[in-house]
């Protein structure tokens, strides 16, 4: 006992000692690991690779913003880095500036589209001063992306693309390029998000909150090992400057689309030729599915898809042995796949599996001339009927013609609708026009009684209804609950 009393506060004094020691050495740890000691290296290093550009255009006073983001996506603080002169603005030469990078020893140079966009000239300057001319290759809109071109007698210092799928949350990155004219400009900071879809069809953003201001377009996001896993291509900003918050197109996208402009000129991208949406879970309970997955076919027009036998209301869970989780996994995946390639679909029908053989076409050639096939109607009670708190009036051809509405369009319009049922929280409005319910044609109201009908009877609790505003098509799920 007396040894007890004696040693006792001399054991715990050494036990606190250990813990605050050991409390320091993991607090220095972390911190020498939070952050880079110095970048002064990588930026040095990296010098030599990335270049300044200035472009002489003809301002066209009707040009359209390339990169312009639908108001209401992001109210009216998403800008891309070079706004477009007024509508009414002056024709004549104008100058912009951008940041691009060097990807091989033999002068080819990335950077956006939108900082070359018609340019008559481009000038590409380096870090040393020297400049040089240089030729467009190719360009990529969708992506904002364009491969320039110059030449000399030495050999240029590049920079390598790594696989920014490695990249994670919390990772320092650097941004380099020309902010606001100013040449060589260094930021540091993490990456904030990943896979961020802005609004272009192939988007596939790496969100950053290192700084990037106008300018710095074209230019190269890195890692610490230096390697580019990013083009810096846009901002969320309120008021045109740099608050923190910065998109690069992810390197993965980058370099499938340089490879087809250096190889090609211009991007081929596989297109099968189906209009979708993705799977919520009152569409999956809707067609008795499990899980709310895959891609919902809400239209099919002229096109591989229709030659193979896939119709609306099919959802593609599989394309070319790749399992597709939603609608942009699958756009992705198609617009990756060479054109002129035949590859399997899998998909679910009306609760089978079925599965086909696509050859697909090339979505450039195709976009802008598809026509829509909608589905004829026949039988017409003209009497309104109201069913799921919709109003609903056969389409005939006085309506067509009231609203503008196409020879071929045949189902029911909305006449009017409670603002309190599902179906107006589904987002269905007035004028809309139903074309089909649970898969089938509707031209009366009574087809889509039948079809609560059969889907109370399956023991299902919603119905899917396929809706038609203006030239666009959307499948909703409402509920069946408090029908009879």
């Amino acid at each position: 006992m007396q040894v007890d009393s004696v040693s006792r506060p001399g054991v715990m004094q050494m036990v606190y000692a250990i813990c605050a020691t050991t409390a320091i050495l993991f607090s220095q740890a972390i911190a020498a690991n939070s952050h880079p000691d110095n970048l002064a290296d990588l930026a040095e290093n990296v010098s030599p690779s990335v270049v300044y550009i200035t472009t002489t255009a003809i301002q066209n006073a009707d040009a359209e913003p390339q990169m312009r983001i639908p108001r209401g996506v992001i109210p009216d603080r998403f800008r891309e880095f070079f706004e477009n002169q007024p509508r009414n603005a002056p024709r004549g030469p104008r100058s912009a500036l951008g940041s691009g990078f060097l990807i091989s020893e033999d002068g080819y140079v990335v950077t956006n589209y939108h900082v070359i966009q018609s340019a008559m000239k481009i000038s590409v300057e380096m870090f040393s001063g020297e400049k040089f001319e240089a030729e467009v290759i190719g360009t990529d809109p969708k992506t904002d992306l364009a491969l320039l071109k110059i030449d000399s007698e030495e050999s240029f210092e590049y920079l390598e693309f790594t696989d920014s799928d490695t990249a994670r949350v919390g990772d320092w990155v650097m941004a380099v390029g020309n902010p606001l004219g100013q040449e060589f400009s260094v930021s540091v900071g993490i990456v904030s998000a990943r896979n961020r879809a802005l609004s272009g069809t192939y988007d596939d953003f790496i969100q950053t909150d290192a700084a990037i201001n106008q300018g710095n377009s074209g230019g190269p996001l890195l890692n610490m090992d230096g390697e580019v896993i990013g083009v810096n291509t846009a901002i969320l900003t309120q008021s045109g400057g740099s608050i923190g918050i910065g998109f690069s197109m992810a390197s993965n996208v980058v370099t499938k689309v340089l490879d087809q402009l250096k190889e090609y000129g211009e991007t081929r991208r596989g297109w099968l030729g189906v209009r979708i949406q993705d799977v919520t879970t009152d569409l999956a309970e809707a067609m008795g599915m499990g899980d709310a997955r895959g891609a919902l076919v809400s239209d099919v027009p002229d096109g591989p898809a229709a030659d193979a036998g896939i119709l609306p209301g099919d959802v593609i869970l599989s394309f070319n042995g790749l399992e597709i989780q939603d609608s942009r996994n699958l756009i992705n995946i198609v617009g990756d796949t060479e054109f002129g390639k035949t590859v399997p679909v899998e998909l679910i029908r009306d609760g089978e599996a079925i599965s086909f053989d696509v050859k697909l076409g090339r979505r450039e050639i195709a976009e802008g001339t598809l026509t829509a096939k909608l589905s004829d109607g026949t039988g017409i009670d003209s009497s309104p009927r109201t069913i799921l708190g919709i109003t609903l009036v056969p389409v005939d051809e006085s309506l067509r013609e009231q609203h503008g509405l196409n020879a071929d369009v045949s189902g029911l319009l909305v006449e009017d609708i409670d603002s309190l049922s599902d179906a107006y929280d589904k987002g269905i409005r007035p004028n809309d026009v139903i074309l089909e319910a649970a898969h089938k044609p509707v031209a009366s109201v009574k087809d889509i009684e039948e079809s609560i009908q059969y889907a109370s009877e399956a023991g299902r609790k919603a119905i899917r209804l396929l809706i038609q505003r203006g030239d666009n098509k959307r499948y909703i799920a409402l509920s069946i609950n408090d029908e009879s």
